[in-house]
């Protein structure tokens, strides 16, 4: 009966996102509506003392990068660096290569630090251009932007700033650029056989004689070819952005050492404040490294980006707050039913997989794919069992490093299932229907889970990390 309880939780939240409604609401009636049916006098604590407690804990640590992201993120769109960047990549790959340059855009600019989400409503407008002028199915957009928005450069590739590489470091003590390695070729696995499927749909399509399609909605206004910025300056802020997490990285620690502790300057006496410089340094320096390219992208775009500065700030910052908060939601609702008897009959299960990676990687992408939300699962799970994770990697004498890269990459997994919030986005953005363009997500979605896998493989036959 207990694992019932927990099971119809997850399901009733999952069918709550699925029917498109806000999981900062849901989560916490799911959440308790669990300990009601488990132990009736226990949901008033369990709100307080456990819910609350852990989705502030999550907003405490990550909303400043959720907000910098999107912050820079607008930026990148208003100064027209964005519409640069592509017309560069469309010139340099070529237009009869549209599936190619639109994936290599999605991913040059998630890498760079822009919110995947802010990527689909960024790209798709070129997307919409290119596969209309090489008479591409519409339908295929979809898969094309989450091939390149959300998977490889979101959780894959070593020193990507994307939220899903960062919550690792607060259980782990690592930092963003765990295992290089095996994330690369895990990075290149996904771009390979994603393309490659990709590839097969279009010639299966132009076989059949279909085109871009007819009688479409949310078809964008035609691509504006006005003067734009050379795309060197367009990309500076991208790559001052990863340069800059990379040697904040190594910079932060050595600086400050372990522990930085400081004593409030308030009347009467109060306790030091000490902060643990390990748990929080990837985390300072990806939100150093997204800081200065703000500041990169002011100084090379004051005139066009202040022009439209307070209504776009306030739309970045609406649009983190609303991110950060579904997140921490699902956070605090992974604590609380972690607490319940029912998710210890599931840990017993999940305890049961021998190989402790392998072990890992289901936990991550089970919870991804149940809640929806990549760093929603992968915050439930770490915050569950990341101590069991940690013992299990000492045990076997495995570093942390690839725990890290392992859980990054296999909450990016199932976790774009339909109920998922960017898969719907995704497909409103583009005018279409999950029966029209969820397959190819899906199959997207089956190559980035067994790329994980695949990592595991090669990490077992060669020790690379």
């Amino acid at each position: 009966m207990a694992f019932l309880i927990v099971l119809a939780a997850l399901c009733f939240l999952m069918l709550a996102a699925y029917r498109g409604h806000s999981v900062i609401l849901f989560a916490p009636l799911a959440a308790l509506g669990a300990v009601l049916l488990t132990e009736p006098a226990l949901v008033a604590p369990m709100f307080t003392g456990l819910f609350m407690d852990r989705m502030v804990g999550f907003l405490k640590l990550y909303f400043p990068v959720f907000m910098l992201g999107a912050l820079f993120g607008k930026l990148i769109e208003l100064s027209g660096f964005s519409k640069a960047i592509v017309a560069a990549t469309i010139g340099l790959v070529g237009r009869s290569r549209a599936i190619l340059s639109i994936v290599l855009v999605c991913a040059l600019l998630t890498y760079g630090g822009v919110s995947l989400f802010v990527v689909v409503f960024a790209v798709y407008p070129f997307a919409a251009e290119l596969f209309r002028a090489s008479d591409i199915p519409k339908r295929l957009i979809p898969g094309t932007i989450a091939l390149g928005a959300f998977t490889f450069t979101m959780d894959s590739l070593p020193g990507t700033p994307q939220i899903q590489n960062i919550i690792p470091t607060a259980f782990f003590g690592t930092n963003t650029w765990a295992a290089p390695w095996l994330g690369a070729l895990g990075a290149a696995f996904i771009l390979l056989a994603g393309l490659a499927y990709l590839e097969s749909r279009r010639r299966k399509a132009a076989h059949a004689g279909e085109g871009y399609g007819g009688d479409l909605v949310n078809e964008p206004a035609p691509f504006d070819h006005g003067k734009l910025v050379h795309p060197l300056i367009a990309l500076l802020p991208l790559v001052l952005v990863g340069v800059a997490n990379k040697l904040l990285t190594d910079l932060i620690p050595r600086l400050y050492g372990s522990n930085a502790a400081f004593q409030p300057s308030v009347v009467g006496k109060s306790a030091p404040v000490v902060q643990e410089v390990g748990k929080v340094a990837a985390i300072w320096a990806v939100e150093g490294a997204l800081l200065l390219g703000i500041l990169c992208v002011l100084a090379f775009a004051w005139k066009p980006v202040a022009l439209r500065f307070a209504e776009g700030s306030k739309a970045a910052v609406g649009g983190a707050l609303l991110a950060s908060m579904n997140t921490a939601s699902e956070y605090g609702f992974g604590a609380v039913i972690a607490a319940l008897p029912g998710f210890k009959l599931v840990a017993d299960a999940l305890h049961a997989i021998p190989n402790p990676l392998v072990n890992e990687a289901v936990t991550v992408t089970v919870l991804a794919g149940i809640t929806g939300s990549a760093s929603g699962g992968l915050g439930i799970a770490l915050g569950a069992m990341s101590d069991t994770f940690i013992a299990n990697a000492h045990a076997a004498g495995i570093p942390l490093e690839v725990f890290h890269r392992v859980a990054a990459m296999a909450s990016g997994g199932m976790d774009t299932l339909p109920h998922n919030g960017a898969v719907i986005t995704l497909l409103a953005v583009t005018g279409l229907t999950h029966r029209q363009s969820y397959r190819d997500i899906f199959a997207v979605t089956v190559i980035k889970t067994l790329a994980v896998f695949a990592v595991i493989a090669t990490y077992a036959l060669t020790g690379l990390v």
